[in-house]
């Protein structure tokens, strides 16, 4: 199975210089956890997420209207409409995200996130081995320490 057959075309963008209010009303707005940054020839350059908004932004006390890029994502990682799944699951799981752009001759033509890869693909299995790698590598002080 390839990306092109999974992925969701209408993704929620923002230019670079959208402030991080901007972005976040955007995302409640459209109910999506993120917003590919795409430059002015509408290129991804970067992704923020809710993540980011909460600890890259609101925690540290930055200035909402900050331009967002301040606070994205990068580099990006992204794949591409060809690439099969379990090509773009390995790259996912290796650079820990849960959201992997699509990206065509420069312009971004969908996303794949890990519900996607659960309920498109049919493969809860992977899915699931996915969700544990990419947590693991998130938070690892949770999974590898004691509990008492």
């Amino acid at each position: 199975m390839r990306l092109n057959e999974i992925m969701t075309a209408g993704v929620v963008t923002a230019a670079p210089e959208t402030s991080a209010a901007a972005v976040a009303r955007l995302m409640h707005e459209h109910g999506v956890g993120s917003i590919v940054v795409v430059d002015s020839a509408g290129s991804p350059v970067a992704m923020v997420t809710d993540r980011d908004l909460a600890l890259r932004i609101l925690a540290p006390g930055a200035a909402p209207g900050s331009p967002v890029i301040e606070h994205a994502s990068r580099p990006l990682i992204s794949g591409h409409p060809e690439m099969e799944l379990h090509e773009a699951a390995a790259l996912m799981v290796q650079h820990r995200v849960r959201r992997l752009p699509v990206v065509a001759a420069g312009r971004l033509a969908g996303i794949v996130t890990l519900d996607d890869i659960a309920v498109r693909s049919g493969d809860l299995e992977l899915a699931q081995k996915m969700t544990q790698d990419v947590i693991e590598g998130a938070l690892p002080q949770f999974y590898f320490h004691e509990r008492g």
